[in-house]
């Protein structure tokens, strides 16, 4: 390999990594919404952190104590799985796997 090609490959890698760095950035300040049960809501950040948590004032009975804390667990998971899956389309689209770089 030339010193040429050398130095075009390393600026594709670094384009690549500068660019995988800037849309991971945009992914973790993005707000994610899942709403469960019709009643309980979580906002998380990409990443991963909560910002917010709302349960519908109508299930706040004794009886639905289970039922909302389930409702609760399913919603925080399915927020989590859709981060990742967005996570893994931005690594496959700019290093050409869902892993990213490593």
């Amino acid at each position: 390999m030339t010193n040429k090609n050398m130095q075009q490959l390393l600026a594709q890698a670094n384009k690549m990594k500068r660019d995988l760095a800037r849309k991971m950035k945009e992914l973790h300040e993005k707000e994610f919404t899942v709403t469960k049960g019709g009643g309980v809501k979580v906002v998380m950040l990409g990443n991963k952190e909560i910002v917010k948590i709302a349960i519908d004032e109508e299930l706040f009975d004794l009886e639905n104590k289970e039922m909302v804390e389930t409702l609760l667990i399913m919603a925080v998971n399915e927020c989590r799985e859709v981060i990742d899956k967005e996570e893994a389309e931005i690594n496959e689209s700019v290093t050409g796997s869902s892993t990213g770089f490593f």
